[in-house]
């Protein structure tokens, strides 16, 4: 046999084939080592709990993310929540808002109003001010003129008493008021 194991190997060679020989152990062959190894490997896994102790720790990891989620989702709703107070409370303040602009309306109309009314007010007080400071005016022009006319009055009445009367009228009046004085007391 071993003669025909060289005779092959050595045609083999010859035609420019090489021939590999697989290594053997204990009569298996390098893939049944493989298995065989694996095989142990996996027994050993088996028995100091691996799988379990995977198990245990993906269920934690699992349980981590649950709760993950859960805060999640409660933070989500929070902010849902806060969201729908902000909307209310951005509602409300443009209802305040509103209000207040038909406030500051109504005030504007008041303010206009009473500021015609007052403008009014003062016109009629100025004018009649005004009237009366003409009436006053007036009053004053014709006691001037009263005065003006009296005066000229009196001295026309003394020229005219000055060209009419002498010395012996005079004597004669003034007689006559002393008279007149004498009789009275």
């Amino acid at each position: 046999m071993a003669a025909e194991i060289q005779r092959e190997t050595h045609t083999q060679v010859e035609a420019g084939i090489e021939h590999q020989v697989d290594p053997k152990a204990l009569g298996f062959d390098a893939t049944m080592l493989v298995g065989l190894a694996m095989l142990i490997v996996v027994l050993a896994m088996l028995w100091k709990k691996v799988p379990g102790a995977i198990g245990k720790s993906l269920d934690a990891k699992i349980a981590a993310i649950r709760a993950q989620l859960d805060e999640a989702a409660a933070l989500r709703a929070e902010a849902e929540q806060l969201k729908s107070e902000y909307e209310a409370k951005s509602r409300a303040a443009e209802a305040d808002a509103a209000a207040m602009v038909e406030r500051a309306r109504h005030e504007a109309d008041a303010i206009r109003t009473k500021a015609e009314a007052d403008a009014q007010a003062l016109v009629e007080r100025r004018t009649r001010m005004a009237e009366d400071k003409i009436a006053a005016e007036e009053r004053s022009a014709v006691q001037q003129l009263r005065a003006t006319a009296a005066d000229a009055a009196a001295r026309a009445a003394a020229r005219i008493i000055v060209e009419r009367n002498d010395g012996s009228t005079d004597r004669a009046l003034i007689d006559q008021a002393i008279a007149g004085i004498g009789r009275v007391q």
